[in-house]
C-alpha cells in the first residue's frame, strides 16, 4: 500500500504543475483514504467513470479532465454533488492533471499520440510544449493519413483539405486545440491534427493551405493518463486499470 500524499507529491513534481497557468487545479482535487493499492484511470471524471471505479474497488481515480474549472458554478448541487458524494462515500481520491499532462515530453497526451500514430517527433513548437511538430516516414495524401488515424484511434477523423499537397511535416495538439492552427501553419506544417473543429476552422485551414484533421477530443486524450497510471503503478507497486467511457466527441 502506498501513501496518497507521496503519490500526489511525486506526480506533481513529475509533471511540473507549477509551470502551468491552467483552467483548473492540477493535482489532488478530492481527498480519499490515506493508503492506495488500486488506481483506475480515465479521460474524464464523469459519473460513469466514477461508478466503474467503484466497481473496480479503486482507491484512486486518476483523470485528465477533473473538476473546478474556471467560470463554473461553485455550488455543490445536482450533478456535481452526486459525483463528489460518490467519491467521498467510497473513499476514492481524485487526482487530475490537465495541461501538465498534455505537455509532458514522455507521458503527455501529445507524446503518446505521436507514439500511437508513429510520428517522428521534432519537438515542441512553443515554450509551453502544448503544440508539437513532427514528420511522417513517407509523404501521405490527406485521405491516407486520415485512414491511418481512424484505424489507430478507432474513430474516423474529420478531414478538411487545405490543398492538393501531400503531408510530410505536421503539427498536433490533442483535445480542443484548434486555435493553434495558425501558429502551426506559421511553422510550415502540411497538416495540423487536434481533437475538435468549429465552423471558422474550416475556412482558416483552406485559406492557410494547411490540411486540418479533427481526430476527436476524447480519442486523442486517452493515452497520457494511461501512461501516467502505468508509471505510478510501477513506481509504487500498485494495480492499474484504464477504463474507457465511450465519447463520440
Amino acid at each position: 500500500m502506498a501513501s496518497l500524499n507521496k503519490i500526489t507529491a511525486y506526480s506533481n513534481e513529475l509533471l511540473h504543475i507549477d509551470a502551468f497557468s491552467d483552467y483548473c487545479p492540477n493535482g489532488l482535487q478530492v481527498e480519499g483514504g490515506p493508503g492506495i493499492e488500486r488506481i483506475v484511470t480515465g479521460v474524464t471524471a464523469s459519473q460513469g467513470l466514477i461508478d466503474a471505479a467503484i466497481d473496480h474497488d479503486a482507491d484512486l481515480l486518476l483523470v485528465h479532465h477533473g473538476y473546478f474549472w474556471k467560470g463554473e458554478d461553485p455550488c455543490i448541487t445536482g450533478m456535481k454533488y452526486r459525483r463528489l458524494a460518490a467519491l467521498i462515500r467510497h473513499d476514492i481520491a481524485l487526482l487530475a492533471y490537465h495541461l501538465p499532462l498534455d505537455a509532458h515530453p514522455e507521458l503527455g497526451n501529445n507524446a503518446q499520440l505521436a507514439r500511437i500514430l508513429g510520428f517522428e517527433i521534432e519537438g515542441p513548437l512553443n515554450p509551453d510544449s502544448l503544440v508539437w511538430l513532427g514528420r511522417l516516414d513517407a509523404p501521405l495524401d490527406l485521405e491516407d493519413l486520415g485512414h491511418h488515424i481512424g484505424l489507430s484511434l478507432g474513430r474516423p477523423p474529420e478531414l478538411i483539405s487545405g490543398g492538393e499537397h501531400k503531408i510530410k511535416r505536421l503539427g498536433w495538439c490533442t483535445g480542443a486545440a484548434q486555435s493553434y492552427l495558425e501558429q502551426a501553419a506559421s511553422a510550415g506544417v502540411d497538416a495540423f491534427i487536434s481533437g475538435e473543429i468549429s465552423e471558422q476552422t474550416v475556412h482558416i485551414a483552406r485559406e492557410l493551405g494547411v490540411h486540418y484533421i479533427a481526430a476527436g477530443h476524447h480519442a486523442t486524450e486517452r493515452y497520457g493518463v494511461q501512461a501516467l497510471g502505468e508509471k505510478l503503478a510501477r513506481e509504487f507497486g500498485l494495480s492499474h486499470h484504464f477504463i474507457d467511457i465511450p465519447n463520440p466527441v
